[in-house]
């Protein structure tokens, strides 16, 4: 089936994980990606490699005016490219897709929508509010109220609302919302009205306030905000502290510091996100192919060579399962040597591959390794292939060497350190000078090389002065206080999710300890 020119995406209400899955699909399939400046950055890394990315929406740094959008889509289009349009929320619901969606129908451009979680279902639910319950109305009624910069209220007949007894949900600008209030009041709404005020929904920050209309008025009208936000009154409020499950994560309003590498970040920034964390994704390394990759594809075109295969990172699985299905070969070609990992996350990441690993140390650094491998038995004469980074901890090999050992140390890949983080990323720097970063992640030692190559060794120590540092395991950590950091977290268990364990753990006792 042909792909439509056009896709006009729902991409919802923030939460970059609640776009639906044939919107993801559109999106990764785009040539040209046409998105609303709120369209989360982590959504946009799911655009395919070297795809156009072009920024529209009126916070841009060049806004562009909706005609000109239309015309966009459309020029993009008749150059035969295939066009994803991220919308917030829903194409069809207070925005303008319609019109879009109308004009590329004008132009005889093949279009299609798909539909996004309106802002005004999936944020109250975030905060634990649902629009409908029973015996608690029956109608669900969207107020448009936040589509320019006017002082007004919507011209909306809010005795007539009152009298539907429901539940309404107004879409509220930052001059609207206390006159959106005052008007419910003056049209006869009780002053004792339950309602909920929500600004930054289904985000790390969302904040919620609750009372009754009378009291969200006052609290509005004493402390001004800039954002935009969505009011929901009526008796379905009242559920919320029985509902709320959101901001009730253990990590809920902690904005952490992921520096992997780009195509390493997202298990961890998944897992975070899903804890509640606001993952600030700043990629100080990154990995790239060796310099000469044949002494690699020469060892992987021979894998039964060797007796062992010793795997320290899952960076050095995907160099080597790449170069091993590159000559043409499968899975099969390992069934040969047995195979060794430095831990369970390097085990799993040759599971994705459907390979199963023999031997994994107890302790998941290279000198468990070293034991693990003795313990199975002689070493003089064991043929074993260690597949590394370029900048890799030799010790592996000469120990392995000194044991009678005959070992093949072949570069699977480069680490490379970072000179800077991207101009169009977050502003790392400021975050941390201002306080605004709760906890820095270091997955490898590497990494920990990186920050402090970005920043200056003494600088970055002064930066993470008051900041939670977690590292996933022994060497990172030995590498973060060579380097004067300060290590406040460590898992028992080399791996993301222990990590992300071991974060919340620590939270955890802080709770406890300012109970006490």
């Amino acid at each position: 089936m042909t792909r439509p020119a056009v896709s006009i995406i729902g991409a919802g209400p923030g939460d970059p994980r609640l776009i639906t899955v044939y919107g993801l699909e559109c999106l990764r399939a785009a040539d040209v990606v046409v998105y609303d400046h709120l369209i989360p950055r982590r959504l946009l890394a799911h655009a395919r490699a070297g795809a156009e990315l072009i920024d529209v929406g009126t916070a841009a740094p060049q806004p562009m005016a909706q005609e000109a959008i239309s015309y966009l889509l459309v020029e993009k289009a008749r150059e035969g490219k295939v066009v994803a349009r991220l919308k917030w929320g829903d194409p069809f619901v207070f925005d303008r897709g319609g019109e879009e969606a109308l004009f590329l129908h004008e132009q005889r451009v093949p279009f299609e929508v798909v539909p996004g979680i309106p802002a005004g279902i999936g944020v109250p639910a975030y905060a634990g509010v649902p629009v409908s319950y029973p015996g608690a109305g029956d109608t669900i009624t969207l107020v448009r109220g936040y589509e320019d910069e006017s002082r007004l209220p919507p011209e909306v007949d809010w005795a007539s609302l009152a009298r539907l007894d429901g539940t309404v949900v107004c879409y509220a600008g930052a001059h609207q919302l206390p006159r959106i209030l005052d008007a419910m009041r003056a049209s006869g709404w009780s002053a004792d009205t339950q309602g909920v005020v929500i600004y930054n929904g289904t985000l790390p920050n969302q904040e919620t306030l609750s009372g009754t209309i009378a009291e969200l008025a006052d609290i509005v009208h004493d402390t001004r905000r800039r954002a935009a936000s969505l009011l929901v009154v009526g008796r379905v409020t009242g559920l919320r502290e029985h509902l709320r499950w959101y901001d009730a994560r253990p990590l809920f309003g902690r904005r952490v510091l992921v520096t992997r590498a780009r195509e390493q970040a997202g298990e961890l920034a998944d897992r975070l996100a899903a804890l509640g964390a606001e993952p600030v994704e700043a990629p100080v390394i990154r990995i790239a192919p060796p310099e000469d990759r044949g002494p690699l594809l020469v060892a992987a075109a021979t894998p039964a060579a060797f007796d062992w295969i010793v795997f320290t990172s899952a960076n050095a699985v995907d160099a080597f399962m790449q170069a091993v299905l590159e000559g043409g070969r499968d899975v099969r070609a390992l069934s040969g040597p047995k195979l060794c990992t430095v831990g369970p996350g390097t085990a799993d990441r040759l599971a994705q591959y459907g390979v199963k690993v023999d031997l994994i140390p107890e302790e998941f650094r290279a000198e468990g390794v070293l034991r693990a491998l003795a313990g199975t038995g002689r070493m003089e004469g064991l043929r074993v292939l260690l597949p590394r980074a370029d900048i890799g901890r030799e010790v592996i090999a000469d120990e392995l060497r000194r044991a009678g050992a005959v070992v093949s140390d072949v570069v699977a890949y480069r680490t490379v350190l970072e000179d800077s983080l991207p101009e169009q990323g977050p502003d790392v720097y400021g975050m941390l000078l201002q306080g605004q970063i709760d906890v820095v992640t270091f997955t490898s030692a590497s990494a920990v090389r990186g920050f402090a190559r970005i920043y200056g060794a003494e600088q970055a120590t002064d930066l993470l002065e008051h900041t939670v540092v977690a590292v996933i395991g022994p060497t990172t950590a030995e590498a973060a206080r060579q380097a004067g950091f300060p290590v406040t977290v460590q898992p028992s268990a080399s791996t993301v999710p222990a990590l992300v364990d071991a974060i919340v753990a620590h939270y955890a006792q802080v709770k406890s300890t300012k109970t006490v």
